[in-house]
């Protein structure tokens, strides 16, 4: 998969067949577009392409009406969004930038500049609720119309449902807040995962005779935060069970910067004290234990940390026992 920034670049093919959506999270809907996407864009010997943004365009609203807070919390780092794109297959993503240009750009500005002039457009598939252009003004009866006169076809995909529930991130969104990460697998269609480079943190796990590792967050808003129980791929040829914070360590640090520290319960001996720095890990959040909390002092932090590694052990232990069950 080839990703772009903008679309002023000589690799970006002459034509494609195109969806247009911040696609944050990549859920089961967002799979079966990208699959109808690629059908489609077989049948016309086009590259299947995603034009998205960054930032979200409710992120740039928000923080220039100086209300940051309406701002929705986001699902899925850069990263792991353009990773699930490349799993669904797609061929090019596009990433524009969502600024005050962009958002003046008219409905017809945006067809004209972005959609035909931008990225030759040859197909055009929109879910059941697509607006743009500057106010949200432009729909899809607009885009149709436009289409017949620009040469471009227009489709247009329905709501995807799971078990009678319309899939949508703002959905994904309620069932992380929730710490229902049953659902958010439903949802997804995988289970929820962060991924990213291991970094150096302050250590502060070994005096507290838990070894952590450190991934960043890509966002000062995730969609969820808390204590959960995880499964660690990148550092072994098994994935690795342990325990894991997202969120922004109340009882160490209160500077806002959102870190996933996890907590393998095995770690391989051939990566030594330092292997793990520098790798790229995937981590599934797989159970939410408990909400983040501030404690009086490092002794009732390792308590509490101890308290979570015995939960999580008991969690995978319960799930062993159920898979034992099913296939007797």
């Amino acid at each position: 998969m080839q990703v772009f920034r903008g679309f002023h670049h000589a690799q970006l093919a002459p034509a494609c067949a195109l969806t247009i959506g911040n696609f944050d999270g990549v859920h089961r809907g967002h799979q079966a577009m990208l699959a109808l996407l690629r059908n489609e864009a077989q049948h016309r010997g086009l590259p299947s392409t995603v034009l998205t943004f960054e930032p979200h365009p409710r992120d740039y609203f928000a923080a220039r009406s100086g209300r940051p807070e309406l701002a929705p919390t986001r699902i899925a780092t850069l990263r792991d969004k353009l990773m699930e794109l490349e799993r669904c297959g797609v061929d090019q993503v596009v990433i524009l930038p969502f600024d005050e240009t962009m958002a003046a750009l008219s409905p017809d500005a945006f067809i004209d500049q972005v959609l035909v002039q931008g990225l030759h457009a040859r197909y055009v598939l929109v879910g059941d609720d697509f607006r743009f252009g500057a106010k949200r003004a432009g729909d899809y009866a607009m885009l149709d119309a436009a289409g017949s006169a620009r040469g471009f076809d227009v489709a247009r995909m329905m709501s995807y449902e799971v078990h009678g529930l319309r899939v949508s991130s703002s959905v994904v969104r309620d069932a992380l807040s929730a710490g229902d990460m049953a659902q958010v697998e439903r949802l997804l269609g995988r289970p929820y995962t962060i991924s990213g480079h291991v970094i150096h943190g302050a250590k502060l796990g070994r005096s507290l005779d838990c070894r952590t590792m450190n991934v960043r967050f890509g966002h000062e808003r995730p969609s969820t935060s808390g204590i959960f129980v995880v499964r660690t791929h990148g550092l072994a040829e098994q994935p690795l069970e342990g325990v894991a914070s997202l969120g922004v360590r109340p009882t160490v640090e209160d500077a806002g910067r959102v870190l996933l520290e996890v907590h393998c319960f095995d770690w391989p001996a051939v990566l030594g004290s330092e292997g793990g720095y520098g790798k790229i890990v995937r981590v599934e959040l797989l159970h939410k234990l408990r909400d983040e909390a501030r404690y009086d002092g490092l002794d009732a932090l390792q308590a509490a940390i101890h308290k979570d590694i015995a939960d999580a052990k008991s969690f995978f232990q319960a799930q062993r026992r159920q898979t034992t069950r099913d296939r007797i």
